[in-house]
């Protein structure tokens, strides 16, 4: 069996998922957010202002600025209700149309009048929209949480600017247990870039896609196919013959994971082609696989189910 995104027809592309202007929080004009992506050789990206009344509830439109080989998906950071901690809920929609209704969201504080967190993604999704749960590590949020999204596609496993400012990156634990009970979600990295310190280029998604278009990328993106990366390159995993197989770009580890503390780690140096017997994984429902390069860069695949 090899993994969806890598038989999928068509190409990879780079792209980020969560950027920010100063239509919003941001220190750039949306041109030149776009300019410095494209620049660094991203194929899309995804501007997605917060949509608070404060900033005048935007879906910043980057129409504009697609071409030559770049281009763009509305998208924006939804905020409504509280989570269990009491703080506004962050859910990052990409895909969606330029005249979704906002949620009574005036600022950044919670209101027990307002529409929940998981009502305001559901309308997201029934509008189009690929849906992710937002820096679980960094907003305090709780399994429960997380759970209650029952719309959302992704979760947001590596925030680039959450890395920079305050070390809570991750979103790993959240993903894997609810792999754990039976959910599906897929991972994405991002930058979550306000260009306000070196919160950018750090983390993004590589599509699989017949095409460098909205449609194309999104469709892609919500039948889970792509990778995440921090910079090395995935080409192949397959399993087989109680084997993960693996192809990259020159690699030192690979690590494979599954249920509870099921994971096991190869050494080596250069590696391009890795093995990895899955006798450890027998009682694993699902698995997933990181490669790390000698920079200490990662990349990562989506889980997958395999018994």
């Amino acid at each position: 069996m090899i993994l969806d995104a890598f038989v999928a027809p068509g190409r990879f592309f780079r792209g980020n998922l969560h950027t920010h202007s100063n239509r919003s929080d941001g220190i750039l004009e949306p041109a030149e957010v776009c300019r410095r992506y494209r620049a660094e050789g991203y194929d899309f990206i995804a501007l997605t202002d917060h949509m608070i009344g404060l900033y005048g509830y935007p879906i910043t439109d980057t129409t504009g600025f697609r071409g030559d080989g770049f281009t763009t998906l509305l998208g924006a950071e939804l905020h409504s209700g509280a989570m269990r901690n009491g703080e506004l809920w962050h859910i990052l929609a990409v895909g969606l149309p330029a005249d979704f209704k906002p949620a009574n969201a005036p600022d950044f504080v919670a209101r027990s009048d307002q529409e929940t967190g998981p009502a305001l993604a559901a309308r997201a999704s029934a509008a189009g929209a690929f849906v992710a749960v937002a820096h679980p590590q960094w907003s305090g949020m709780t399994l429960d949480d997380a759970r209650s999204i029952e719309a959302a596609d992704a979760v947001e496993i590596y925030n680039h600017g959450c890395a920079i400012g305050c070390d809570r990156a991750d979103g790993f634990q959240t993903s894997d247990l609810l792999w754990s009970e039976g959910r599906s979600p897929t991972l994405i990295a991002t930058d979550d870039a306000h260009f306000t310190e070196p919160d950018f280029f750090g983390g993004w998604v590589m599509v699989k896609a017949e095409a460098n278009e909205p449609d194309a990328l999104l469709k892609s993106l919500k039948a889970g196919h792509f990778y995440s990366s921090q910079g090395p390159e995935i080409h192949h995993v397959a399993i087989e013959e109680g084997e993960v197989v693996v192809r990259s770009s020159a690699v030192v580890t690979l690590i494979v994971q599954g249920h509870g503390c099921a994971a096991l780690a190869l050494h080596g140096e250069s590696m391009t082609t890795a093995r990895m017997k899955l006798d450890r994984f027998a009682a694993s429902p699902w698995l997933r696989v990181t490669v790390i390069d000698r920079a200490g860069r990662r990349a990562w695949t989506n889980p997958v189910r395999h018994s």
